[in-house]
């Protein structure tokens, strides 16, 4: 939860403008094909939106990841319509998975351009099928609706989620901060009672090992004696 919390502070410190460069940079590169592999766009964006304190910003951060996150569909748009069935074959998308193509190509079989945001939030498959999009031929004044309303449902969906998280966040700190030191007073009683139990074990078996030498010295004593007479 600190980590969480210190990751908000420094976002809310930055300018509302530079919060929202950060976070149309990061859904760009989130959806841009490729790109994403490296860049934790979808986390950078849940942060982003949690930070921001108003309406206005929230606004903002809605409008600027779904162009921008659109924009990103358009790298693999082209990378198809330029490379076409060859862009399977490629390293890139053997390192993210032919699986996830062959999934995406299917997609648009079965839906056409629709396909774009029926995948929209389907992990690898969602980045491939803008360029499964371009191989298909898919049209361009039918591809960029697809890929608008494909990236504002992913706005909406990861903007929002930073937006209840930062409503939530204070009351899930209270909670957890009472529970901690509830859990704290536990530890402390239960750890008093096992040193208590371990201390009385320890003093007991010393009793039991003392009583025990005592009584082998005893014995021994009074068997030398015995051992005279017999001689």
């Amino acid at each position: 939860m600190s980590l969480f919390s210190d990751a908000l502070d420094t976002l809310s410190a930055l300018p509302a403008g530079l919060l929202l460069v950060v976070a149309g940079a990061m859904a760009f590169a989130e959806s841009g094909l490729g790109v994403g592999m490296v860049l934790p766009g979808e986390t950078v964006v849940l942060f982003s939106s949690a930070a921001a304190d108003s309406r206005a910003l929230l606004a903002g951060l809605l409008l600027v990841v779904t162009l921008t996150g659109s924009a990103g569909d358009h790298i693999g748009y082209l990378l198809g319509r330029r490379y076409g069935p060859a862009l399977r074959f490629t390293s890139m998308v053997r390192r993210m998975g032919v699986q996830r193509w062959d999934q995406a190509m299917a997609a648009l079989d079965r839906h056409g351009a629709r396909a774009i945001f029926v995948t929209r939030l389907v992990p690898v498959v969602r980045t491939f099928a803008p360029a499964a999009a371009g191989v298909s031929g898919v049209r361009y004044n039918r591809f960029l609706p697809a890929s608008l309303c494909a990236a504002a449902l992913w706005s909406t969906v990861y903007v929002g989620t930073g937006a209840v998280a930062r409503v939530s966040l204070e009351r899930v700190e209270n909670i957890l901060g009472r529970a901690s030191w509830a859990a704290l007073g536990v530890l402390v009683l239960v750890g008093g009672a096992v040193y208590v139990i371990r201390r009385r074990k320890t003093r007991n078996r010393g009793k039991t090992t003392t009583d025990r030498e005592s009584s082998t010295a005893g014995e021994e004593t009074a068997d030398i004696p015995a051992e005279k007479d017999a001689s």
